[in-house]
């Protein structure tokens, strides 16, 4: 249990390591003051553009790979590997700490992003076969609706059902995180569900492709 422990506390120290913030003090500005006041990169995208925005993918992602596909690997000094300790579900453990450190990141008063491309990352490492049919159904909602959270929680919850699909059986351990995290996404787009009830939600202009004739003008 005490690799458990120790694990998960690592990758959510590093879920911490916020792809907005580093990128943002390269720049020299701080992305939770700008747009919707989110540190992640449907913010970054809107504020700062495609080149900063791609930074704050890669970091976020990248620090999912690292704590998902290598930390419950390593043989910590004095802890080393516990053979009690499931290798999926540790697996899991590090994937969930990872999004929460990304949501509630300590180096930074505890205000991150939505936690979406660091799931991404988790999911390259777990559950790579969900990837296509979730990311289909984020282009088709973007396109239908131009709604990049409605369409990134559409995404999370597209991902249990593909692994249920597409794996037989699913993996218990999996298909545990795949459904925590579909809620999870629901949780963390909550201010973007009350501003599509209220009529104001952004839409990505130039990705809603099928908007009706007169619309997002």
């Amino acid at each position: 249990m005490l690799e458990l422990g120790l694990k998960s506390l690592i990758a959510y120290l590093l879920g911490s390591v916020m792809g907005a913030m580093l990128v943002g003090r390269m720049r020299g500005v701080d992305i939770r003051r700008l747009g919707s006041g989110n540190a992640g990169g449907t913010n970054a995208l809107r504020t700062q553009g495609p080149a900063f925005a791609a930074g704050v993918v890669l970091v976020d992602v990248g620090k999912a790979l690292l704590a998902v596909g290598a930390l419950p690997g390593w043989s910590i000094p004095g802890v080393g590997l516990d053979p009690e300790v499931s290798r999926e579900w540790l697996a899991v453990a590090c994937a969930v700490a990872v999004v929460a450190g990304h949501v509630w990141p300590m180096y930074h008063e505890f205000r991150g992003g939505k936690g979406a491309a660091t799931l991404i990352g988790a999911l390259a490492v777990l559950a790579p076969v969900t990837l296509a049919p979730a990311l289909a159904v984020w282009l088709l909602c973007v396109m239908i609706w131009g709604m990049v959270g409605l369409a990134t929680m559409a995404a999370a919850v597209t991902v249990p059902v593909a692994l249920v699909v597409l794996e037989r059986p699913a993996p218990v351990p999996l298909l545990v995180l795949a459904v925590l995290m579909a809620g999870f996404m629901i949780y963390t787009h909550r201010a973007n569900i009350a501003r599509m009830r209220a009529g104001n939600e952004n839409r990505v202009k130039h990705l809603w492709l099928l908007r009706p004739r007169g619309a997002g003008r």
